[in-house]
């Protein structure tokens, strides 16, 4: 058998293991560390700190300059790196009730990390604060934290889902605050793409749109407020500069053939994890263009979509952190089960497949 198609094979087996649900405690050891600058150029999230826990302090550090026809590509990249930094955690929503209000519905608990994945990613996620302009008092709060009772164990006071998506966009070359408000809050550039959506002569990065009027693709954000509070970008225009529990997620993927889209975030369950958000889909022209996302208290209510150049719709598979599995072949087949939801394989055709079979993703 050639070995490139050994190579393209070992690609996808890998790339299907990253895609089924696995215990926590497998997750925990499924994690790979940052690639070198010659397979993806991105300067850590530590490299922004310096300390121990508990000392630690940001050390103020500019965002790179970047090319707008591969900002998609960079945004894309840099959020599964951290993915598979913190071990390839899969949270598969599509089996999720229509009706998840119900009082009857049984509770599940939170999966958190130990104390001893938390001491390793803290130097991390404390970078991913450095890149906003209030992460150092987040950090000074935390430094407390850390000097409590459980050490440098301890989980983080404040929820840094938003910081994580500020860091991302730092690092992917998007530009000063006029064009991504990089926030502890969620609400700050989702307030700012609404703006944008208003004003189209304003520089920002992202317009805000309701699910359903704009095709969603790699790059994009999909945002939502606890409790499904608001449902339209008008319910939040309403409430421009008020505070809100919100969440938002890189989109990674778009995969209408099995009704669902692939979004990284921070701080789900503790952990940067890919969520498989379910979708429905109409054609539109030539487009796919997805009707609603989520279900019940987690349904999106804004489509954040950037101003940017499309790239490749299988780019998820494409990226150098998932190429990267090729040559462990047992670790990609964990990381392709988890992905596929529910122990199912990816069905033929699918990114995965594709990406498998390109002559370009043959083993690094």
């Amino acid at each position: 058998m050639p070995a490139r198609f050994v190579a393209r094979k070992a690609l996808k087996l890998a790339m299907l293991a990253a895609l089924a649900p696995v215990s926590i405690a497998a997750s925990e050891t499924l994690h790979l560390e940052r690639l070198p600058a010659e397979q993806l150029a991105v300067a850590s999230p530590t490299d922004r700190v310096v300390g121990e826990p508990g000392r630690m302090r940001i050390a103020p550090r500019a965002c790179p300059a970047g090319d707008d026809a591969e900002l998609r590509r960079r945004i894309v990249e840099i959020a599964v790196q951290e993915w598979g930094f913190f071990g390839f955690h899969v949270v598969d929503q599509t089996a999720m009730p229509v009706d998840d209000r119900r009082p009857d519905r049984p509770w599940r608990p939170v999966a958190w990390l130990d104390p001893a994945e938390s001491a390793r990613v803290a130097a991390s996620i404390a970078g991913y604060w450095a890149a906003t302009a209030d992460g150092a008092w987040i950090l000074e709060r935390q430094n407390a934290v850390w000097q409590g009772p459980a050490g440098i164990g301890a989980r983080w006071r404040d929820p840094w889902s938003a910081a994580f998506v500020s860091w991302v966009m730092c690092e992917s070359g998007i530009g000063g605050d006029e064009r991504f408000r990089r926030h502890i809050a969620h609400h700050a550039y989702i307030d700012q793409a609404i703006a944008a959506r208003d004003d189209p002569h304003l520089p920002a990065a992202f317009i805000a749109y309701d699910v359903g009027e704009r095709a969603i693709e790699p790059g994009d954000l999909a945002c939502r407020v606890r409790r499904a509070a608001y449902r339209s970008v008008a319910d939040r225009r309403d409430a421009l500069g008020v505070g809100v529990r919100s969440h938002c997620d890189i989109v990674v993927e778009v995969d209408a053939a099995r009704e669902r889209v692939l979004a990284i975030g921070g701080n789900v369950r503790g952990r940067v994890s890919l969520k498989l958000l379910p979708a429905t889909f109409e054609r539109r022209g030539g487009e796919l263009v997805p009707t609603t996302i989520g279900r019940g208290t987690r349904t999106i209510f804004a489509h954040l979509k950037l101003r940017a150049p499309s790239i490749e719709a299988d780019a998820l598979a494409r990226a150098p952190t998932l190429r990267a599995l090729a040559a462990e072949s047992e670790r990609l087949v964990a990381v392709e089960l988890r992905l596929a939801g529910g122990g199912m394989p990816a069905p033929a055709g699918s990114a995965l497949d594709a990406a498998a079979a390109a002559g370009d993703l043959a083993s690094p």
